[in-house]
């Protein structure tokens, strides 16, 4: 095999078209919704991660009550205090990350 194909192979990505729910403290209940949510928010705008965080946001605090809190985005790191049961943090499209907590 040539040293081209050798690299072709190793720069391909594997893109999950489901999320990989990364860590997650939630009902299993809750976070399967919570999944559900971030999936559409992230389809519907694809090309805007603040738009997808705002939806994600209503979304959670209409269904399981407010304060949720959302970062949706790519490379970054997070250091944060939640209640007990109510932190989601997951992978969607391969490099889009979203935490969710409250």
């Amino acid at each position: 095999m040539a040293d081209d194909e050798k690299k072709g192979d190793d720069s391909k990505r594997v893109v999950n078209t489901y999320p990989l729910i990364r860590h997650s403290d939630m009902s299993d209940e809750t976070q399967n919704e919570a999944a559900e949510i971030v999936t559409t928010a992230c389809e519907k705008f694809a090309a805007n991660n603040e738009e997808a965080a705002k939806m994600i946001k209503l979304q959670m605090d209409k269904k399981f009550g407010p304060p949720y809190n959302v970062v949706v985005g790519e490379a970054y790191g997070f250091e944060i205090s939640y209640e007990i049961g109510n932190v989601c943090y997951l992978f969607f499209g391969g490099n889009i990350a979203a935490v969710i907590w409250k």
